[in-house]
């Protein structure tokens, strides 16, 4: 009976955790934040709602912070992991872009995250960031080079650009040219989420092996 009795509450406690929704770290900057828009309208809800249109049972949690660089997403990572996602996107380095910062301590940055998310077992899809074009030649093609090479060496899926369909198109950001509006983040959900969805059945199928 006691063998018994303890089956029973091992398999209640897997069934439990099998019904509960897949939470996704959404863990960057004020792109992930939502900056100047309703929570709404903000990249995490948007990102949440479109999975859920999708059936796919998940909570997005915003872990995005107005202003941060890959150094202070650093030194929030532990903290910021307190929920235990299953899945991080990991959005950082547009900061580090706007202020010229040195594209080797960026990568260093990145990397050691990487490597902390890892070491716990959870599942990656790093979303990268482009140079800003009054920076110059030189320092793009050192920064642009950074997500690529962090992506094949950590073996984590890319997404290239955060941005993409959205940069340098006024109608969908905000007056300051650099922060999407709800229609910019909109945009930018509708060409990330086959690159969730394809993380999602990553984690099935990771899930599923004995």
């Amino acid at each position: 009976m006691a063998l018994a009795g303890l089956f029973f509450v091992m398999l209640s406690a897997e069934v439990a955790r099998a019904d509960e929704p897949l939470r996704i770290l959404a863990f960057g900057d004020s792109l992930t934040a939502g900056f100047g828009l309703p929570d709404t309208d903000g990249f995490v809800a948007q990102l949440q709602a479109a999975l859920t249109s999708k059936g796919v049972k998940a909570k997005v949690i915003n872990g995005g912070v107005s202003g941060d660089t890959t150094a202070g997403g650093l030194a929030r990572l532990d903290w910021a992991l307190g929920d235990d996602p299953q899945l991080v996107i990991l959005e950082l380095g547009a900061n580090d872009g706007l202020r010229g910062l040195d594209p080797k301590s960026t990568q260093a940055n990145l990397d050691a995250i990487l490597t902390r998310l890892g070491d716990q077992k959870r599942a990656v899809l790093l979303a990268g960031m482009r140079a800003p074009p009054n920076l110059g030649a030189e320092y793009a093609n050192a920064f642009d080079a950074i997500y690529p090479a962090l992506a094949e060496r950590h073996h984590v899926a890319l997404y290239p650009f955060f941005l993409d369909g959205v940069a340098a198109h006024a109608e969908l950001n905000q007056e300051d040219g650099i922060h999407p509006n709800a229609a910019g983040v909109k945009v930018i959900v509708g060409h990330m989420l086959p690159d969730v969805l394809k993380a999602i059945d990553g984690l099935s199928r990771t899930a599923g092996q004995p």
